[in-house]
C-alpha cells in the first residue's frame, strides 16, 4: 500500500486532563480543507485487551455488568487493559483468569483495531482462547457485580445481531471469531 501524506497539520496541542487511564488533549489544527479548528483526542494509557474463550462444544463466555459510562447493562467478551510494555498475550491470560477464573493451554491472537479512531488512538487486540481449565475468578472492586454466562458461540453472535451486545470489541471479536471457525 502508498503511504499517504498526513493532509492535518497541528499548530499545538495542551493537555486538558489526565488520570491513571486516559489523557484528554485539545490540538488546534489545520483540516484537510485548510481550515483552522480544534480536534480533542482521547489517549489511552493501556492497550485494549479481548477474549473468545471457546471450549471443545462450541461454548463461549460472556460478562455482564452495569457500564457507568453508558449507565446501562452491557453483555460483553472479558476484556481489561495491559500497560504499554507488556505483551497483549500476558494481559489477555491475566484478564481471563481474573474475569472468568478460566485459563487456557491455546491462545491465537484473531486481530488488532482501533477502538473509536475519530476521539480516541485506543487500539484493541482480540485472541480466542481454547482448551480451556476452570478455576476461581479475581474480580477487582469495580467488577463486584460481574455476572458470568456461558452460551453457544452461535447464540453470542445472535446477540450482537439482535443488539443486545453493542461494546465494539465484543462485536468485531465475535464475528471474527466465528468466520475464523466457519460457523
Amino acid at each position: 500500500m502508498a503511504t499517504i501524506k498526513n493532509p492535518w497539520q497541528t499548530l499545538s496541542s495542551k493537555k486538558e486532563y489526565a488520570n491513571r487511564w486516559i489523557e484528554v488533549v485539545e490540538n488546534q489544527v489545520i483540516n484537510p480543507g485548510g481550515g483552522r479548528g480544534i480536534y480533542g483526542k482521547v489517549h489511552f494509557k493501556n492497550q485494549a485487551i479481548g477474549i473468545i474463550p471457546i471450549d471443545d462444544n462450541g461454548y463461549t463466555w460472556l460478562v455482564g455488568q452495569y457500564r457507568y459510562t453508558l449507565n446501562e447493562y452491557s453483555w460483553e467478551i472479558p476484556e481489561g487493559g495491559a500497560p504499554f510494555g507488556e505483551e497483549p498475550l500476558s494481559g489477555a491470560k491475566r484478564e481471563l483468569r481474573e474475569e472468568t477464573g478460566l485459563t487456557a493451554s491455546h491462545w491465537e491472537y484473531i486481530m488488532r483495531f482501533h477502538t473509536s479512531n475519530s476521539v480516541t488512538d485506543e487500539v484493541g487486540h482480540i485472541f480466542m482462547a481454547r482448551d480451556l481449565s476452570q478455576g476461581e475468578s479475581e474480580l477487582e472492586e469495580s467488577e463486584a457485580d460481574l455476572a458470568i454466562r456461558k452460551l453457544p458461540l452461535s447464540a453470542a453472535v445472535e446477540m450482537v445481531m439482535d443488539q443486545q451486545i453493542t461494546d465494539s470489541m465484543s462485536v468485531a471479536g465475535l464475528l471474527k471469531a466465528t468466520r475464523i471457525l466457519n460457523i
